[in-house]
């Protein structure tokens, strides 16, 4: 699948088959994430692998729209080092590179994954932070779930040319 292709088909998938993820994919997702761009190339991400049931369960408990995970054999928390930043503030942006990467290379490998997101939410943050023992300068950003999918999904028309601009806002 070139990556034009996979910017276009990619969704957000839901229900996952009963199926194990290979765990060659899985780092090959984890290697994609780390090659997403970041500001001043400060790389200030980690990533805790879920599988084990029981913390799937407590995510589920702690964030509204992560259910799915009863489904996905693995998920992908992602965090942001605030002691890699050179320049504050733009872990978020970094991570969500990371995130998106994550997404991209699923669907390329003939995955599905679905991004849930934690950051900004405090409530959320302040779960998954005690779900996870994360220590003070690790943020949780968002959590990706990830597996064989179970659903398949339209490509609809997002192209939208009258959002376009040249050169200032008032053409």
């Amino acid at each position: 699948m070139d990556t034009i292709d996979a910017i276009f088909t990619r969704r957000s998938i839901r229900k996952f088959k009963p199926v194990a993820v290979d765990p060659q994919k899985l780092e090959l997702l984890l290697k994609s994430a780390m090659y997403a761009p970041s500001a001043r190339n400060e790389q200030p991400w980690h990533f805790i692998i879920i599988d084990d049931p029981e913390v799937k369960n407590k995510v589920m408990n702690a964030h509204p729209y992560a259910k799915m995970l009863s489904q996905a054999p693995v998920a992908i928390l992602v965090c942001g080092d605030k002691n890699l930043e050179i320049s504050p503030g733009y872990w978020p942006v970094d991570c969500s590179a990371a995130t998106q990467n994550i997404l991209l290379a699923a669907h390329a490998t003939g995955l599905g994954a679905v991004w849930l997101g934690v950051h900004p939410r405090t409530e959320r943050k302040k779960a998954i932070r005690e779900i996870f023992n994360l220590p003070q300068h690790i943020e949780p950003f968002s959590v990706v779930a990830i597996g064989v999918p179970d659903e398949q999904k339209e490509q609809p028309e997002r192209f939208r040319p009258e959002r376009i601009r040249k050169n200032r806002w008032d053409n």
